[in-house]
């Protein structure tokens, strides 16, 4: 097979595995928040208020089922993006520099994670993308200004 051939091939599934690695990111990311706020997971759950822990878990786990569900991707992940930033630099940067010395290895993978998911949308598998799916069947009415014509 030619790469030429490969890559078109390649190309053809990219909205597919975009939206696998969406759900498989919001589901490691929401049982992170459920460990923190509810104590799953051979994890003790963090006090109800603590700062930062206890809101960081429930925006995990909301940002996170929302990731995971593809719905307001965007700007759940950049939301998610952001508060794993915060936690790399001031949790675990103190540390020392890399992800491997202080830990910080899971902040970083998410927040990169994440940060991608801001840029190319949420692939296919999700809600968002049911409208459109449905406005771009043969003989489906098209939508202008939401609504169809």
């Amino acid at each position: 097979m030619s790469t030429a051939r490969l890559n078109d091939r390649l190309a053809g599934q990219q909205p597919l595995v975009l939206g696998l690695f969406r759900i498989v990111l919001g589901l490691l990311f929401t049982s992170e928040g459920a460990a923190t706020v509810f104590g799953l997971l051979d994890r003790p759950a963090s006090p109800v208020g603590e700062w930062p822990f206890w809101y960081a878990g429930v925006i995990e786990l909301v940002a996170g089922a929302l990731v995971l569900a593809g719905f307001l991707t965007r700007g759940a992940a950049f939301l998610s993006s952001g508060i794993m930033a915060f936690a790399y630099f001031t949790e675990h940067q103190k540390d020392g520099l890399f992800p491997l010395q202080n830990g910080g290895l899971s902040p970083a993978l998410f927040c990169w994670g994440f940060l991608l998911l801001v840029f190319f949308g949420p692939g296919a598998l999700s809600l968002a993308g049911r409208d459109r799916r449905r406005d771009t069947l043969p003989g489906a009415p098209r939508r202008v200004g939401g609504r169809a014509s």
